[in-house]
């Protein structure tokens, strides 16, 4: 059985654990088994807690043992992306200059899995700073696709996606400012939740100075794994105010009934769409459909404003941070943001002003249209993954990236929630649907993941290939 574990859910697993068919102790070698067999071609994980991660789950089954009331996770083993505080760890980032800072307290959603009995175990690959949507460090390397290792595994938290779309990991936890809990999901054909600004608190103590402004209402802490209820229950144990920061809130994870009613957009306004992406896109509408959703194909409003706004407001922080980047960056990892500064200009106050006014503007026209459609049905990526570095061949190829992302951007702006679900395969790739809510309606996202899910399938965990 020890060699079937690593293809279970985090739900299953603790399941198992709690009952008594298998152990913690059983799981965890059985992940720390798939590691070794599989991490060489991947790279998907660069550090094991393995002395931790035995003693923790040594006292989960002796807890089993006694009888001990059981968190929703017990026993359960957790990857953790690699700018996410685990105490007694460094949180690189993927940068030599944050590779001795060793964390003094645990993240708020690696406490709080903690306490529900999970226990991190390995840390995960991420771009440098987490500022390129291919997962590549000058600390750590390349992480590649489980699909096809010459297509990227996306980012930033490319190597949480990875690793459990291959099964060393069954449930992991990353962040998203510009898609990156969503962008690797649909690369790696896995499930993700992005959830609403506020709804999971973030801190920490190994990233000097305070965070950017971009990231104070853009940034998310969500979870990765490869069922939705997985999401379900990780984001129930993350989410809620917390003493280290002052704006997390603790609002309910469920609302009253909404409407059936799905925007579809196969091919968001703003540049091209994969034929094969779109068609996923309008299977996940007709499964809808048949189960009794009602579903108009209309885009959203201000796109393109959406797009402009998000980009303003990164553009404008990463300038103000260029000289600390220049320092901290490798050349590669620089060039992404050169051409991102190419296209958008030095940030001036009038810039920076236009920027926050449209977004109040593209927030107003959404809430309208959410009042009728409350679930945007969508692509994640509107291109498939990309090859290894076609990112900074040049300009246009950088500007190439930022289009096919284009439809993540406005749930970061807006603040408000996104699911991603696989939906299938086409030419050797995962493809797969973005589910948007209205704000701190995650609840009204799963469910529409779940029936995607029940009708489609779960492509992973594979075999890297």
């Amino acid at each position: 059985m020890a060699t079937e574990l690593w293809t279970k859910s985090a739900t299953d697993l603790a399941a198992l654990i709690a009952s008594g068919d298998t152990s913690s102790v059983e799981v965890l070698n059985a992940h720390l088994e798939r590691i070794e067999a599989v991490n060489p071609s991947l790279n998907a994980v660069v550090r094991i807690l393995g002395d931790e991660a035995r003693v923790a789950a040594e006292q989960a089954d002796a807890a089993v043992q006694r009888g001990d009331v059981l968190g929703p996770l017990h026993g359960v083993p957790i990857s953790v992306k690699d700018n996410i505080d685990v105490i007694g760890d460094v949180s690189t980032q993927g940068i030599p200059m944050l590779a001795e800072i060793v964390a003094t307290a645990d993240a708020p959603v690696v406490e709080r899995m903690r306490e529900a009995g999970a226990i991190p175990f390995v840390r995960t690959n991420m771009p440098e700073l987490g500022l390129r949507v291919h997962t590549h460090s000058v600390t750590y390397g390349l992480t590649k696709n489980p699909w096809d290792s010459t297509r990227t595994a996306a980012g930033s938290s490319g190597g949480e996606a990875s690793a459990i779309a291959s099964g060393m990991s069954p449930l992991g936890l990353g962040n998203d400012i510009g898609g990156s809990l969503r962008n690797p999901a649909f690369a790696c054909g896995v499930a993700s939740i992005k959830p609403s600004g506020q709804r999971v608190p973030y801190a920490t103590t190994t990233m000097p100075g305070t965070p950017m402004l971009a990231e104070q209402f853009m940034l998310a802490q969500g979870v990765l794994a490869r069922r939705v209820a997985d999401l379900r229950l990780g984001l129930s144990i993350i989410a809620g105010a917390h003493p280290r920061d002052p704006y997390a809130i603790s609002a309910p994870l469920e609302g009253p009934p909404v409407v059936k009613r799905v925007a579809l957009v196969p091919e968001p306004e703003g540049g091209t769409t994969d034929p094969d992406i779109a068609a996923a896109v309008r299977t996940a509408g007709q499964i809808l459909e048949d189960a009794g959703y009602e579903v108009e194909e209309i885009q959203p409003p201000k796109l393109a404003e959406a797009y402009l706004g998000w980009s303003l407001v990164m553009m404008s922080d990463l300038a103000a941070m260029r000289p600390v980047l220049e320092m901290a960056l490798s050349e590669e990892s620089m060039s992404f943001l050169l051409f991102g500064s190419d296209a958008f200009g030095d940030p001036t106050a009038e810039s920076i002003n236009q920027a926050h006014q449209l977004r109040l503007e593209v927030a107003m026209a959404w809430a309208m249209f959410q009042e009728r459609y409350p679930i945007i049905v969508g692509p994640t990526w509107t291109e498939k993954p990309f090859e290894h570095g076609f990112d900074i061949i040049d300009f246009d190829s950088a500007m190439a990236v930022l289009s096919q992302m284009r439809f993540i951007l406005p749930q970061n702006l807006l603040g408000i929630p996104a699911a991603c679900i696989p939906t299938g395969v086409a030419e050797g790739l995962p493809m797969g649907v973005q589910i948007t809510g209205q704000r701190f309606r995650e609840d009204v996202c799963l469910d529409v993941a779940q029936v995607l899910e029940d009708a489609l399938g779960i492509l992973t965990p594979i075999n890297p290939r």
